[in-house]
């Protein structure tokens, strides 16, 4: 009997999962490697941080997913390199040889060179930052609910993000329901005019790329929720106590929520993999890479340009590109040619709070109610698990209705003084 080619699939993310899907059932072995035993729906990971979610009700157990995929196995490990001409991956559990590798790691935050980002910011990227930072916000309210310093009291309850983008306005408007319903209530003594919800953007528009109709929308429902839009605001250093822009403007804080940009791991030119801008490897149209026509590269990690631009590091890139990957692999067995990978851009949306949203879906632009309802049952549609779906929903509703946030909750400290998100994110 025959040996079947060996696929290992490296990150269950968007890339790596729906990668493994097209590859299910088809005539190889495939093995699915990541840190954790858990996919997050990353979309929704700032609700957690703004107190709204649970972190369960956006994470779904991998072998959950893989348990009707019979030539789909899993492995939780770290990987520590790569060989590619041995073709062969190295990781904690042991070395895995492969026959076809597919990169799918995701990207991490990109601070630009700003002084004091990476060990004062705040960065939005995994369960554990999402965690971390509520706790952050909820500590600072109960530290500034007993601070008779009135400078230092409104500078615990001052929350300023970094990044104009999707993360940073929906962020921004979450924050701020958060801010003005649940906190008010439970801290009736602190005075509202103390609390502050900056979001600071270093181009002259929130949400570039989007139609300006759009923009100006989601600027203009910012503001009257109290967010402080400050534009061409390039952030020049952070510290534990304030941010600094380079008008020379000082904003005292404790809390620099950073959703300003992301990059390809460091790790990717260590492999001998061709690395670009941004940290990014270079791959063919086919998402192969130039020198290894067995090796993948997708989603965050991956540079491709196409009509003269990169391709956004969003969820729908992702998932297309692990869709045709796996088509390709299958391809390459039967002894054809690799397809050129085309991006079918459906379009974008971005939540502003209750009853608010921007979306440009299909050429057409949507605000208000209708763009928010639109953005609504696409998150829930593309949630992975009846569980996780009905746990959302049941939390939006109670958030819609009762104007309150169930998931209040300061996780505890680590010795090293950093958040312990919970025993099922270990």
């Amino acid at each position: 009997m025959t040996e079947r080619p060996r696929v290992v699939i490296v990150g269950a993310g968007f890339a790596g999962l729906w990668a493994a899907r097209g590859l299910a059932g088809a005539p190889v072995q495939v093995l699915l490697v990541d840190r954790n035993n858990f996919h997050t729906f990353l979309p929704l990971l700032y609700q957690v941080a703004a107190a709204e979610l649970e972190p369960e009700a956006i994470a779904y157990p991998v072998r959950s997913i893989l348990r009707t995929m019979p030539n789909v196995d899993f492995l939780l490990a770290e990987v520590e390199g790569l060989d590619l001409a041995g073709q062969q991956i190295q990781t904690s559990a042991g070395t895995i040889a492969y026959d076809f590798l597919i990169l799918a790691t995701g990207s991490t935050n990109h601070f630009f060179g700003v002084p004091g980002g990476q060990e004062h910011a705040f960065p939005l990227k995994t369960m554990a930052d999402a965690v971390a930072l509520r706790s952050q916000i909820l500590h600072c309210y109960e530290q500034a609910a007993h601070q008779t310093d009135p400078e230092l009291r409104r500078q615990a309850l001052t929350f300023t993000i970094v990044g104009g983008g999707p993360t940073g306005v929906e962020f921004a408007g979450a924050l701020a329901e958060l801010i003005n319903g649940p906190l008010r209530k439970d801290y009736p003594h602190l005075n509202r005019q103390d609390s502050r919800v900056v979001l600071l953007e270093a181009q002259n528009v929130l949400l570039p790329g989007l139609p300006p109709r759009l923009q100006t929308y989601a600027q203009a429902r910012l503001q009257r929720m109290g967010v402080e839009v400050q534009l061409q605001a390039s952030v020049e250093e952070i510290t534990d106590s304030a941010v600094r822009i380079a008008d020379g403007l000082t904003i005292p804080t404790q809390t620099v929520v950073w959703t300003a940009g992301v990059q390809g791991l460091p790790e990717a030119s260590a492999w001998g993999l061709p690395v670009v801008r941004g940290r990014r490897v270079a791959v063919l149209p086919t998402l192969q890479s130039p020198e290894h026509p067995n090796v993948y590269v997708l989603g965050d990690l991956a540079s491709l340009e196409q009509a003269g631009r990169a391709l956004p590091m969003v969820a729908s890139v992702a998932t297309q590109q692990g869709k045709a990957a796996a088509q390709n692999i299958l391809r390459q067995l039967r002894d054809e040619p690799p397809l050129p990978f085309r991006y079918q851009d459906k379009g974008s949306m971005v939540t502003i709070g209750r009853n608010a949203a921007v979306a440009h879906v299909f050429g057409r632009s949507f605000t208000g109610f209708p763009a928010w309802v639109l953005w609504l049952g696409v998150h829930l549609l593309n949630l992975i698990g009846f569980r996780n779906r009905l746990l959302v929903m049941l939390n939006w509703a109670w958030d819609y209705f009762f104007f309150e946030r169930a998931v209040r909750l300061i996780s505890p400290r680590l010795c090293d003084g950093n958040y312990f998100p919970s025993t099922f994110f270990v």
